[in-house]
């Protein structure tokens, strides 16, 4: 096996290790429970699983999706959350290689994945993953200055708060305009850590393209329904655009209406 199949292998091993606590995390933390204890167990019987039976995939596989002691089903939530995270982790591999840039945005992505699962079903960004999402975003742009001299610290504190700041005013103006909660306290320290990886033109590129893609995809149900608009997964969408394709529309921009 060569070291670059092994490079790979390992990226995939840490994305479905990774993937397995993002699910007890999405879980477990909307209820302000513990990440630690008690240990996994079934939701229907609350017998605990044992470790052949919390295999990444391969044990829902075995099990046919079905908890061993009752029967009851398995969601399939569990195995794709997983699938993902691998995907997440190879794929950043494949496209940046053994750098910090790949571990930042596998990180970062597994983060907005939990983060966007967490807030579809809950309404809800629980500060374990926002706030610690921020200082893993803070230490990796202090490692990667440290190691390659390239200046990201303070693009990254920037961001931070710029993300923070430019959410909790369009927060205010919507307090404003329609008298009630417009934004969740859990959206603004989300952007901050989007804004600590991304750095401020990031974090700005981020809320445009989220509120876009909430407004285009979400807001005709929200108008019909009533239902509250689960921001932080538009947000976690334009955060990964930005990451991917954040400096070509940019430059794009800037081509195109500035003529720079």
């Amino acid at each position: 096996m060569t070291v670059e199949t092994i490079f790979y292998v390992t990226a995939g091993l840490l994305g479905a290790a990774i993937g397995s606590f993002m699910n007890v995390c999405v879980h477990r933390l909307p209820h302000g429970e513990s990440v630690v204890r008690p240990r996994s167990h079934c939701p229907s019987c609350g017998s605990d699983i044992p470790a052949r039976d919390n295999i990444p995939i391969l044990s829902w596989l075995l099990l046919r999706g079905r908890c061993r002691g009752c029967g009851e089903r398995i969601s399939l939530r569990y195995p794709l959350v997983e699938l993902v995270s691998i995907g997440i982790w190879v794929g950043m591999a494949l496209a940046y290689g053994p750098t910090l840039h790949a571990l930042s945005g596998a990180v970062f992505f597994t983060l907005l994945l939990a983060i966007a699962i967490t807030d579809a079903r809950h309404y809800v960004i629980p500060d374990e993953l926002s706030i610690g999402g921020l200082a893993s975003g803070l230490a990796l742009a202090v490692v990667t200055e440290l190691t390659t001299g390239m200046p990201t610290i303070v693009s990254s504190v920037v961001g931070a708060a710029l993300g923070f700041l430019l959410l909790l005013g369009v927060g205010l103006v919507g307090d404003w305009v329609f008298k009630k909660p417009a934004m969740g306290g859990g959206d603004m320290k989300m952007m901050a850590m989007i804004g600590a990886y991304l750095g401020p033109l990031g974090a700005i590129l981020t809320i445009f393209l989220g509120a876009l893609a909430g407004s285009l995809i979400f807001g005709p149900i929200s108008l019909k329904t009533g239902k509250m608009v689960p921001f932080g997964v538009f947000l976690a969408l334009g955060a990964a655009a930005t990451f991917l394709l954040g400096d070509a529309l940019i430059d794009w921009y800037r081509g195109t209406f500035l003529h720079a």
